[in-house]
């Protein structure tokens, strides 16, 4: 009988520190403060950190920047002046596929290829690593990457900590700003999916 006695207690005590595991630990995420990430890794909790930065700049003025591609022409807001502009920041060389696709997609889109239109896909790599990423995908040469040194125009536009950005704080994740002639943001999307988004982009455009 004590025997028997022994093991109710024994699975009591097992059973007891379960639930206790279950509510300390098992569900972290629900605890506020705490951070969580969905099925690729995107911080949640980042839509509430710079999201609203975000969509503040629409109808504003864009900040000031100055992006070099791997020529070494330099791109400001005043040599975009009189183009419509899309800027796709992302996370570059580490995001394969997606965000090569959507760099290749961009350029080999005749929408897009015109004197009212630039568009720049903007990294935070250095200029000199990019160069095995056009190895591996050499489509990825035809595409105007710009080098965001330290990031720090993304810092200024604010998608660093977005949600679809696996690495906040220090690298873009997958975010748009559409520009009008004027330098005045008109459009801004992020995209945690990592979508190919063309026909959105082009929408939006034409509206200008």
């Amino acid at each position: 009988m004590k025997k028997n006695n022994t093991i109710i207690i024994v699975i009591g005590v097992i059973a007891f520190f379960g639930v206790l595991f279950y509510f300390t630990a098992g569900n972290k995420s629900s605890v506020p403060g705490n951070t969580s990430s969905d099925s690729h890794g995107h911080n949640n909790i980042a839509a509430n950190v710079s999201a609203s930065f975000l969509n503040d700049l629409v109808d504003k003025q864009i900040p000031a920047f100055s992006l070099a591609d791997r020529d070494g022409k330099i791109y400001s807001p005043d040599s975009l002046k009189g183009k419509n502009v899309v800027l796709f920041f992302n996370e570059g060389l580490m995001c394969y596929p997606a965000c090569w696709n959507q760099i290749v997609a961009l350029s080999e889109d005749e929408r897009f290829k015109n004197e009212d239109t630039a568009v720049l896909s903007v990294v935070v790599d250095p200029p000199q690593d990019w160069r095995q990423a056009i190895k591996k995908m050499p489509e990825l040469a035809q595409a105007t990457v710009v080098f965001d040194n330290g990031a720090s125009v993304s810092k200024a536009f604010g998608v660093l900590s977005l949600p679809s950005s696996m690495h906040p704080g220090l690298f873009p994740g997958h975010t748009y700003v559409v520009i009008d002639k004027e330098g005045v943001v008109r459009y801004v999307f992020d995209d945690p999916n990592m979508g190919v988004r063309n026909d959105q982009l082009f929408a939006e455009i034409s509206k200008l």
